[in-house]
């Protein structure tokens, strides 16, 4: 009977080891999946995504890998439309590589000084793929190029164009709204701000982009 007992206990003490392992054991999986975890145990995962209310018009945003991104080639540059009615090549000033909040970041993009009201115009085909309103950039319009790499950014508007939609496919000439002060810009000096974005055909239209100088593209400078 006492080697009856001896195995009796054996067994019984195994049994109770891992019953209790594999309570803790669950314990442990749980609490390293848990939210609390996630920034130790699964980085990627609990990482953030970009606000949608980040705006390129605000604070500076980190560049986008868009895995050598390229500026638009020289047919689709030819193709670009001053975006202010009326303005000529020669009315445009070079404003890009210009500082703003300080002197903590660059412009990366061109003012177009005309008139509250003046007709903006879209700068080449595409689609409406956002209209936004922000504290910096007012009234804004995002348009993506029809091979979807590229968004033409409109800020500082007075008014959108009567029917303007998000979705709506645009042509080149366009009008799009009106030129105005809205967003940090101030009355006395109206502007068109316009940025070129060179981004992927997947990305969001908030995501950090490549910007590209415009006023090359407009001038044939």
């Amino acid at each position: 009977m006492k080697f009856v007992d001896r195995i009796l206990t054996i067994v019984i003490t195994a049994t109770l080891t891992s019953a209790v392992w594999i309570v803790l054991g669950g314990s442990l999986i749980e609490n390293a999946t848990g939210v609390s975890q996630r920034e130790v145990t699964r980085p990627a995962e609990a990482a953030p995504s970009p606000s949608p209310s980040a705006d390129r018009g605000g604070g500076k945003l980190d560049q986008l890998d868009t895995g050598g991104a390229e500026a638009p080639s020289d047919a689709q540059a030819r193709q670009l439309l001053i975006p202010v009615q009326n303005i000529r090549p020669s009315d445009l000033t070079d404003t890009y590589s210009d500082s703003r909040g300080g002197g903590s970041r660059l412009h990366e993009a061109i003012d177009i000084m005309a008139p509250k009201g003046t007709t903006v115009l879209s700068a080449a085909p595409g689609m409406v793929e956002k209209l936004f309103r922000s504290d910096a950039g007012g009234k804004t319009i995002y348009v993506r190029s029809t091979d979807g790499e590229t968004i033409y950014y409109y800020a500082h508007l007075e008014d959108y164009a009567k029917g303007l939609k998000e979705g709506q496919r645009v042509r080149r000439g366009q009008r799009l709204g009106t030129v105005g002060s809205s967003g940090n810009a101030t009355d006395e000096a109206p502007h068109l701000h316009f940025a070129i974005l060179q981004t992927t055909g997947d990305s969001e239209w908030w995501e950090p982009a490549n910007a590209v100088n415009p006023y090359p593209m407009l001038t044939g400078r």
